[in-house]
């Protein structure tokens, strides 16, 4: 699980908390907590979500970026390498 992810998780269980405890006593600034409880779950599923389309597997790292392909010129060369948005590096 990606760690913004249980951050963003933490962040809207102590929220409901906070809305909980604020409706409790009868004031309506729970609503505040309730919207900040709503926008930390979509941060959460969002980072979930991306995640899991990477295809990384739960507790496995992020690569460490694009990797040439094998026997691709490289950039000193002037040739396109692959890795760059530019045609030729």
């Amino acid at each position: 699980m990606p760690r913004l992810a249980v951050y963003a998780c933490c962040t809207c269980v102590l929220a409901l908390a906070a809305a909980g405890m604020a409706f409790a006593r009868g004031q309506w600034a729970g609503i505040v907590w309730v919207l900040l409880a709503g926008f930390s779950s979509n941060v959460a599923w969002f980072y979930l979500r991306r995640d899991r389309a990477e295809g990384r597997a739960p507790g496995r790292p992020a690569a460490a970026g694009p990797q040439p392909a094998a026997g691709a010129a490289s950039c000193g060369s002037g040739a396109a390498c692959g890795l760059c948005l530019k045609k030729t590096c």
